[in-house]
């Protein structure tokens, strides 16, 4: 009988850089999308981020992943909320990737135009809209690290308001 030969699995590692966005009324900026995962499609809600390409800082692709992905582009970051390590499988493949995220606040209201390098792509799913506050958007958000990140801004913030004070 002949032997199955099993699909080796190709494992995937790379940096990728986002943003947690806040506006003047204390809004928080997400995308929402459907994509499908597993057979089956599912709404995610994510905050925006992406690939760290060759000769960008973590700070830079952040800013312009955010611009990319909400059209969102007039940013300021006030806070780098540090870095995390996720991995999850994905098509056939074992992905390992290591995420920064910034708190950033829009400095102008105002959106252009999405950009994405192929129209075809899940991030042009993205559709981008403000939850009322940062705890709403923690209850929105689909994954728990992303979740984390907001937690992380959510902390600065109290401690900048109870240091005004």
């Amino acid at each position: 009988m002949p032997s199955k030969k099993k699909k080796k699995r190709k494992n995937v590692y790379y940096r990728a850089a986002g943003g947690v966005v806040v506006d003047d009324a204390g809004r928080v900026l997400l995308l929402a999308r459907h994509v499908e995962r597993r057979g089956a499609t599912i709404h995610e809600i994510r905050l925006p981020k992406g690939h760290i390409d060759p000769g960008e800082t973590p700070a830079e692709a952040a800013l312009r992943e955010v611009c990319e992905e909400s059209g969102y582009c007039h940013l300021q970051i006030i806070a780098d909320l540090g870095e995390a390590h996720v991995s999850f499988d994905y098509r056939h493949k074992h992905v390992e990737r290591d995420e920064r995220y910034f708190l950033m606040r829009l400095t102008r209201s105002g959106q252009q135009a999405q950009q994405f390098h192929n129209e075809h792509s899940e991030e042009a799913l993205f559709v981008p809209f403000w939850a009322d506050s940062p705890e709403a958007a923690e209850a929105l958000l689909t994954y728990e690290s992303e979740k984390q990140f907001l937690r992380r801004a959510r902390a600065w913030l109290a401690a900048r308001k109870d240091a005004d004070v």
